[in-house]
């Protein structure tokens, strides 16, 4: 049995060698430890992987010593089963190529979690899930109106008992009630040059501008739309004989690649966030 232990506290002497005396104490085997001292504002973070197969401990009596311990550091920590894949809803929008790209590494064998749903307000989008025996729900927003689409989207969230939100292209807008519930638990994908050429067609106005670099980025949904902590960028650079066309498909190639590594590093349990941005481990 192994388990991951996140760790955030202020920065001072003996944390390492605290958390590894009551591992070893406990019967644990530390199988991997990563750490990092935010020198700017003197936060310490630290994951930890290890062994509990002969843990002294259950869940609720490590729980309880991790508090006691985490007390004198003004430790907070989570404390995850690395066996227990989490649950995963994917919002999709009308181009599928970031839904695509999730499903098809779930059904690789390479997804570290598991896509408990799929949900759109385009109908179309279910012979994609279809093709991946992935259960389907069109929740369409004409008619309904947001309100009751979230409703029913929530009711859905609740029943599939999800743990993560993935917005693979969604292209609607989350309440800020939705993203409070969902902090921390929603993760969206955007072209990179957001707030430059934000709006419609941002490669036309890319191509019009005349850039030499495009990308994409994947972080937390916020209630300020695309102003959540950044998981996990990449780019690309193209040239004055790149079309928008050109630069929209090599945008995509980006969106899926980024999208799919951000939602794996969120489920193997490798990110922390710390205000506005994150760290995170082992990439």
């Amino acid at each position: 049995m192994t388990s991951i232990l996140l760790v955030k506290c202020p920065d001072r002497s003996g944390i390492v060698a605290a958390l590894s005396t009551f591992l070893r104490d406990q019967g644990g085997n530390i199988l991997d430890a990563d750490q990092h001292t935010d020198a700017d504002t003197g936060t310490f973070f630290m994951r930890v992987t290890f062994d509990r197969s002969g843990f002294r401990l259950d869940t609720t009596d490590t729980y309880a010593a991790l508090q006691e311990l985490g007390s004198k550091f003004s430790m907070s920590f989570e404390l995850h089963d690395a066996e227990v894949k989490p649950r995963v809803a994917v919002f999709a929008g009308k181009t599928p190529h970031c839904l695509y790209d999730l499903l098809l590494n779930q059904n690789l064998g390479e997804f570290p979690g598991e896509i408990a749903a799929v949900i759109s307000n385009h109908a179309a989008i279910a012979e994609v899930a279809r093709h991946f025996d992935v259960p389907f729900h069109h929740v369409p927003m004409e008619g309904l109106g947001k309100a009751e689409a979230e409703r029913l989207q929530r009711e859905l969230l609740l029943r599939e008992k999800i743990d993560l939100l993935v917005l693979a292209r969604y292209m609607q807008v989350l309440s800020p009630g939705f993203c409070r519930d969902y902090a921390g638990r929603a993760i969206n994908i955007h072209h990179s040059f957001l707030p430059a050429f934000a709006g419609a067609k941002p490669y036309h106005q890319a191509k019009e501008r005349g850039v030499k670099i495009i990308g994409a980025t994947a972080h937390y949904v916020t209630p300020v739309l695309d102003d959540g902590p950044i998981i996990a960028q990449d780019t690309s650079r193209v040239t004055h004989r790149d079309t928008a066309e050109d630069m929209a498909r090599k945008g995509r190639d980006l969106e899926r690649r980024v999208l799919t590594q951000a939602v794996r590093l969120h489920l193997e349990r490798r990110v922390l966030i710390t205000g506005n941005r994150t760290i995170v481990f082992g990439e």
